[in-house]
């Protein structure tokens, strides 16, 4: 676990979905792991990811929304009291973390600014190395 000096909250680190996980790393296609784990954000970020390649922006945005959702519940479950840090550095953090990511850039592409910021804000309060390894 990740030291926080500051005194603010704990990180807070989600608990591995090893199946889902290693699906994807197989490459099993992403719409079979969400269907298999619906509540495994790293499925849904990489339809996001897929769907936003695509130019499919609405599809992305729907993706991301909902991997978005799932790790917030994933969060409060795992101790989350709506801040505090979610390591990049925890494989486990990555999908929550990029759907997140994904929610800002297609909110962006559709003319939602205010989302997209919000979101850029929250992922980079949450994990600046995640902000910085995802804005590239």
């Amino acid at each position: 676990m990740t030291q926080n000096l500051l005194g603010g909250p704990p990180p807070t680190e989600l608990p591995d979905n090893t199946e889902a996980r290693e699906a994807l790393d197989a490459g099993v296609d992403p719409f079979e792991v969400a269907a298999r784990h619906p509540d495994y954000p790293g499925a849904w970020a990489e339809l996001a990811d897929r769907a936003f390649a695509k130019g499919s922006v609405i599809d992305s945005y729907a993706f991301a929304r909902t991997g978005y959702h799932r790790g917030l519940d994933m969060l409060r479950r795992a101790g989350w009291k709506g801040h505090g840090p979610i390591p990049w550095e925890h494989e486990a953090n990555r999908g929550f973390l990029r759907a997140l990511h994904a929610l800002s850039r297609a909110a962006a592409a559709i003319g939602e600014e205010d989302e997209a910021e919000r979101c850029r804000a929250f992922l980079r309060d949450s994990s600046a190395t995640a902000a910085d390894a995802l804005a590239g």
